[in-house]
């Protein structure tokens, strides 16, 4: 007789393991941990049905903290063992671990494939701007001006954006959010709802070699004026409200616009639609210095993943054939190894 009981629901310490955990005193990877943790019960997830996959990188030790199976593979290289896994076992709730040096410098290619293809898995991007397991050196975020052991004099480099990279290497899931916010967990479960790769930048302070660099915006004082949290069909407000962002239709782009009286419709205040491929651009690439930035789900839209596109091709090319090892391994050309005679 099958025992038809449902699962029992899981509790956060369910994912927690038996490793210490080894980051620096107050890293935002605790944070981002925790906030995995507790969501994983809440979207109803199994820890024998989940894979972590990582780079390399501070980020990367993730899969040691979560009570599911793991890899710790090679720098850049987690999206081709996540395509892997994904491809064997299309019924594995796949994560993917990285970070900003990880998966948009010597990971870059592997990461724009991913997301183009659409695998069914979840990115999280922690973007501190910073080499921190190297001991500091700038990184393909790192913005211009960036002191480091590897920049002395500053950075010349034009900083790459995570959120418009991932847009144009055509994610169909694009969000932000913060180490340490409270609205963390909803756009993980969001990136988890979503069908086909979701891609979700997570900003991280390092506090050894990076401290605060977010501080423009995650600091409480900041944050009512540098925070502009997106939510489907709301209106597109921050400053509580006092603020809001709208089309400049003529030269087609963002601007930051007051609102008199609560009236956000009268001041030209886009609602948010999270289908819009065109707007999210424009969140993603707001300039750091005048406007908010934003965070939440920026774009969701979903499309046929990779993995059902592979299963169903797979399925097609298999029909009315009758598996015959010996067969396939006899067609075409065969040849006879003979013993040949021992020479001197």
């Amino acid at each position: 007789m099958n025992d038809m009981t449902p699962p029992q629901k899981s509790l956060p310490k369910d994912w927690e393991t038996d490793q210490e955990v080894r980051w620096c005193p107050g890293c935002g990877d605790y944070a981002i941990l925790k906030a995995v943790q507790r969501t994983m019960p809440e979207i109803g997830a199994r820890p024998e049905n989940t894979v972590f996959v990582s780079g390399i990188g501070c980020s990367s030790r993730f899969p040691y903290y979560m009570e599911t199976y793991g890899f710790h593979t090679i720098h850049g290289r987690a999206p081709a063992v996540a395509t892997g896994v994904k491809l064997a076992n299309p019924e594995l709730d796949v994560w993917i671990i990285t970070g900003d040096g990880d998966a948009l410098s010597i990971g870059g290619n592997h990461t724009m494939h991913l997301l183009r293809r659409n695998l069914n898995c979840q990115v999280l991007l922690f973007n501190n701007e910073i080499y921190g397991l190297t001991k500091g050196q700038y990184s393909p975020t790192s913005r211009e001006g960036t002191r480091s052991p590897s920049t002395p004099f500053g950075s010349v480099d034009h900083p790459a954006k995570p959120c418009a990279f991932a847009l144009g290497s055509g994610a169909r899931f694009v969000a932000r959010g913060i180490d340490v916010h409270k609205n963390l967990p909803t756009v993980l479960k969001a990136a988890y709802a979503h069908q086909g790769a979701a891609f979700v930048e997570i900003y991280q302070n390092c506090i050894v070699y990076n401290d605060d660099i977010f501080a423009a915006f995650t600091d409480k004082a900041n944050a009512p004026t540098g925070q502009l949290w997106v939510e489907h069909g709301k209106p597109l407000l921050f400053a509580g409200g006092a603020k809001g962002i709208a089309l400049n239709r003529e030269q087609l782009k963002l601007e930051v616009v007051d609102i008199v009286d609560g009236d956000w419709e009268a001041a030209g205040v886009l609602v948010h639609d999270q289908t819009n491929r065109a707007i999210a651009h424009m969140l993603v690439e707001l300039p750091l210095v005048g406007f908010p930035v934003a965070l939440g789900v920026i774009y969701d839209d979903p499309a046929p993943t990779f993995e059902s596109a592979v299963v169903a091709q797979n399925k097609a090319a298999a029909e009315g054939k009758k598996s015959d090892l010996q067969k396939l391994l006899s067609q075409g050309q065969t040849w006879q190894v003979e013993k040949q005679p021992h020479v001197i």
